[in-house]
């Protein structure tokens, strides 16, 4: 049985909650924001599918436990893990594509502007995205343009596609995402084009963002569309940066690296996107780990889309760090 259907997930988080760790069905619904009829329909339902017998079964329960663990020790909404499995990087990214792309469906429900940054993982859940119901929204352009050889990565096509799947209205970035120097990007975000754009980026109700690694460089989209070379990415490492979101870099801490970088970027600020209320990550592989713990520690992400194998990493490289400081 696939385990990136959301509403598995959900049944099987349900299942957990209830039968190993003892919650009431009514403090089960308080916690989901649900009725407790919902709740007893749901583990019914549970039951049926085969999810719940005596107890939760394999990929189930680990699912869920991960998921749990997660969103007891980071300070995330939610954390959708699916089941690694066998599949193969570009596989694995397709999958979680459409995890998030249907809960990023349920999220949309009554919400006015998505911001988008662009990435891969950004790129399959627009993809994903197709089949979902008409929202109207209008989809705004997080950061600024890359002039990639890919158009479908970039963000003004992005943010297009995205707009008419939903049925709703674009805005533009007019800009690069970086500028040649701090002074050039003070007047290209003078501008009313830009400054409007980033104005309506950073009132978003729901962020859709990937995860970049720093290492290896293939893993860091700025380093794919050929904006950082594999020199820059390793003086970052240097520094202790693990990787970014919308282009600002961070430690495996989740604090914000002073780079120069950042004083270019042109596009949503750091603490914009800390205020937008939902801000959605995705990223997997055991190799995006330090890159996930980083961001779930800044506090920058909402709800956390990942796999089995990041999870538990991220959760090990959690407590070997704690360990550290305790020892320390």
């Amino acid at each position: 049985m696939p385990t990136t259907d959301p509403y598995h997930l959900k049944l099987a988080r349900v299942a957990r909650l209830y039968y190993e760790q003892n919650l009431t069905q009514a403090q089960i619904a308080r916690e989901m924001g649900v009725s407790r009829s919902q709740i007893s329909r749901w583990l019914a339902e549970a039951r049926d599918l085969g999810i719940v017998e005596i107890r939760i079964q394999g990929p189930w329960s680990r699912v869920a436990e991960l998921q749990s663990r997660l969103e007891r020790r980071f300070p995330v909404r939610e954390a959708l893990v699916m089941d690694r499995g066998g599949r193969g990087y570009m596989q694995l990214v397709q999958s979680l594509g459409v995890l998030a792309a249907n809960r990023l469906a349920e999220l949309l429900e009554g919400k006015s502007v998505l911001g988008i940054a662009w990435s891969t993982g950004v790129y399959q859940v627009v993809s994903a995205l197709r089949s979902a119901r008409q929202k109207g929204v209008t989809v705004v352009q997080l950061m600024g343009t890359v002039g990639s050889v890919n158009p479908l990565l970039d963000g003004p096509d992005l943010t297009r596609w995205l707009a008419q799947t939903l049925s709703g209205q674009y805005r533009y970035l007019p800009a690069p995402i970086l500028a040649s120097t701090p002074e050039a990007r003070e007047a290209i975000v003078s501008t009313p084009a830009v400054s409007e754009v980033i104005a309506l980026a950073e009132q978003a109700d729901i962020a859709l963002v990937g995860i970049g690694a720093v290492s290896p460089p293939t893993l860091s989209s700025l380093f794919n569309a050929k904006l950082l070379s594999e020199k820059e990415l390793e003086q970052i490492a240097t520094q202790g940066g693990v990787g970014d979101v919308c282009g600002y870099f961070f430690n495996q801490e989740g604090e914000l690296l002073d780079l120069d970088l950042h004083r270019r970027l042109i596009g949503i600020s750091w603490e914009g996107l800390k205020h937008i209320p939902v801000v959605m990550g995705v990223a997997g592989g055991r190799r995006k780990a330090p890159a996930i713990l980083g961001a779930l520690r800044s506090g920058v992400i909402d709800y956390l889309v990942t796999d089995s194998e990041a999870a538990a990493r991220v959760l090990e490289l959690d407590a070997a760090t704690r360990r550290d400081e305790q020892n320390g």
